[in-house]
């Protein structure tokens, strides 16, 4: 860990602590409304963004009659990062802010590690620090969390998807609101820059942590970021290429109403997590409106949040265009999608399925106590006791202290269970059930809440799932899934 309180360049912007004050306020307002006495979560990494952020953040929730807590994930990935959330929380304390560290355990990195695609740690470590700080919010009823990312983030975001060829979308970058099913991504440092916020802290005296990473050349936006002083030789600066992007961000907006339209009418979502749609009425619109409902489709079913590389968007593109000539639509992967005809040699654009792709499903979770979870970017899910169950004696004890895990069906669990009188023979496609949430204990699958299935018998854990219902990161128009409830 290295403690900052660097040196920063005197040829900038005239800075003023109330001026940046006032443009968080601004931004905050814009982005409202709150409930009264907001209670925000703020991500705090311990950097400069996040550290000013959570100082911002606090003195606004204080006018406000609100108050925020810190959140801080411990990644476990460097010997220094328990030290520095620890150094973190002891920053805030002084400063009267409430402080959370929330930990990717061991368990969950190594089980990640063992499916296809989890050699890739710096994405998995994202998900999963998004992951608990959503989750974290949904079990205190959170409303608003609040990001770090300022201006110079947007450009080197922008950049980057430049280089990468993405179309309107991707260019038009981080939005200032991002709305979740339960609670809302709110980015009110978009119109300020980097230095100005160190410069901020300066003024409050409060250190920062630098991370070793922001200088790792090995990094495309590190590269980036070294060559910003030469873009803003040719009149390229940030403050230029955030304005950009945020005029894309408009245009962007339009193009979703028309999507949406489109999506009500071509789109039917199923409660268990994937979704029919016709082709025809996709292939019918223009093509840019078509390729971004397609987009939708994928980040709905597929739970990502960051959309597909547009060469892979247009070859499944023309590979519906060619099935509506009258060729067959062959069943292929993407963005953790798997799209495929719903009948076998089907051409002319009909009915397509995309499903969850099942080796790219979320990580198992453990399940301690009552709780509300959300998996797999697509589904709520809230445990609890079975009313009326009663565990007595050391049965009982050991009924409670059972290690119960959050994971995909599989295709040995519904092997396991699909000779039972006790499983609803939903008439899914195969590649549907094997992606359905199911809990599991030491005997093997407990519940499989979308089938109706719990496993009879004594011994079982009174822990159960008393509710499930969609929770897709992207709705297609309105209302994503209906809701399932299960009987307690």
């Amino acid at each position: 860990m290295c403690a900052s309180n660097s040196f920063l360049p005197t040829s900038i912007e005239k800075f003023s602590k109330a001026a940046l004050i006032r443009s968080f306020d601004r931004a905050m307002k814009q982005m409202g409304p709150y409930e009264p006495c907001p209670h925000i979560g703020v991500a705090v990494s311990g950097g400069g963004d996040s550290m000013a952020l959570v100082l911002l953040a606090d003195r606004w929730a204080r006018v406000h009659g609100g108050r925020v807590s810190a959140l801080t994930v411990d990644h476990g990935l460097r010997k220094e990062s328990r030290k520095e959330a620890l150094t973190v929380r002891r920053w805030l304390k002084r400063r009267g802010i409430n402080h959370h560290i929330l930990t990717w355990t061991k368990e969950a990195r190594d089980i990640g590690a063992g499916v296809a695609g989890g050699s890739n740690l710096q994405a998995r470590a994202r998900d999963a620090r998004y992951g608990l700080m959503e989750n974290w919010c949904l079990n205190k009823s959170v409303l608003h969390l609040l990001l770090g990312h300022h201006r110079d983030d947007q450009a080197e975001t922008f950049l980057m998807r430049l280089s990468r060829g993405s179309g309107l979308f991707g260019l038009a970058a981080m939005a200032s609101v991002t709305e979740k099913p339960a609670h809302r991504l709110l980015r009110p440092l978009l119109d300020c820059n980097r230095v100005h916020l160190e410069l901020f802290l300066k003024r409050e005296k409060q250190i920062w942590v630098e991370d070793p990473s922001n200088k790792d050349t090995k990094y495309t936006r590190v590269r980036i970021r070294e060559k910003m002083p030469e873009f803003a030789k040719l009149g390229l600066d940030a403050a230029r290429i955030a304005k950009t992007a945020g005029v894309l961000g408009q245009d962007r907006k339009v193009l979703e109403e028309t999507v949406a339209g489109v999506l009500a009418v071509a789109a039917r979502p199923d409660p268990a997590g994937f979704v029919r749609f016709d082709a025809s009425s996709v292939m019918a619109a223009p093509k840019a409106v078509g390729i971004r409902a397609l987009v939708r489709l994928l980040a709905m079913v597929g739970g990502g949040v960051y959309p597909p590389r547009q060469s892979g968007l247009d070859r499944l593109y023309e590979e519906i265009a060619s099935s509506r000539r009258g060729a067959s639509f062959k069943a292929r992967t993407l963005a953790g999608c798997r799209i495929l005809a719903e009948h076998q040699g089907q051409g002319q654009g009909g009915s397509l399925l995309v499903c969850r792709e099942a080796r790219a499903q979320e990580d198992d979770l453990c399940i301690t106590g009552p709780s509300k979870i959300h998996w797999d970017g697509r589904f709520l899910l809230r445990f609890g006791e079975s009313q009326g169950v009663q565990k007595q004696g050391a049965q009982g004890n050991k009924s409670r202290k059972m290690r119960l895990l959050l994971g995909p069906l599989g295709r040995d669990g519904w092997t396991e269970i699909k000779h039972t009188p006790h499983a609803t023979m939903r008439s899914l496609p195969d590649v549907v059930r094997q992606t359905l949430p199911a809990v599991f204990d030491q005997k093997g699958v407990l519940e499989v809440p979308h089938l109706g299935y719990r496993r009879a018998g004594p011994g079982n854990s009174p822990l159960r799932v008393l509710e499930i219902s969609p929770f897709s990161a992207i709705a297609l128009a309105g209302p994503a899934f209906g809701v399932l409830e299960t009987l307690s």
